[in-house]
């Protein structure tokens, strides 16, 4: 499927064979009982290399599945709190969200208000402002604290 004239050829042990015409660097192949491979087309002239075609593509994907394997991933931790909290019970928030951060997770602080809580928002305003001033040295606001309903949401992501 090679429609360029001319390709550089790299044999099978990796040796430079040089620039030559596509169909000379086929039939080497072929007696190699190997095939040629178009390994970077956007080369000058393209770079082909003799090898065995099926073992190329197995490398190839245990190379993809290893990258894939050692990619982390972000997950959004939830930490619940209310506007009358008390102190010891903050503080086992805290470190269950220094914890996240250290891991790498993302974490959305969730604010929900109850009953006559909702005529005193200033509470509520007042925890998210502390929650950020303990947080700021290893987490930054990734998103503001906003309404939703009854509760308010804020998310942090590790410096």
């Amino acid at each position: 499927m090679i429609r360029i004239r001319e390709v550089r050829v790299i044999d099978d042990e990796n040796q430079q064979l040089g620039v030559m015409p596509t169909i000379q660097a086929l039939t080497l192949a072929q007696e190699k009982g190997l095939d040629l491979v178009e390994v970077n087309p956007k080369a000058e002239p393209p770079v082909c290399k003799i090898l065995d075609f099926g073992k190329f593509k197995y490398d190839e994907k245990k190379k993809a599945t290893e990258a894939k394997r050692k990619q982390s991933v972000v997950e959004i931790k939830e930490i619940k709190l209310r506007p009358m909290i008390d102190d010891h019970d903050y503080d086992v928030k805290m470190r269950a969200m220094q914890r996240f951060f250290e891991e790498g997770d993302k974490v959305k602080i969730t604010l929900r208000y109850r009953g006559r809580e909702m005529a005193h928002q200033e509470i509520g305003t007042k925890l998210l402002d502390k929650v950020k001033a303990d947080v700021a040295e290893f987490a930054k606001v990734e998103q503001d604290a906003r309404f939703e309903g009854r509760q308010v949401v804020m998310v942090l992501a590790p410096r």
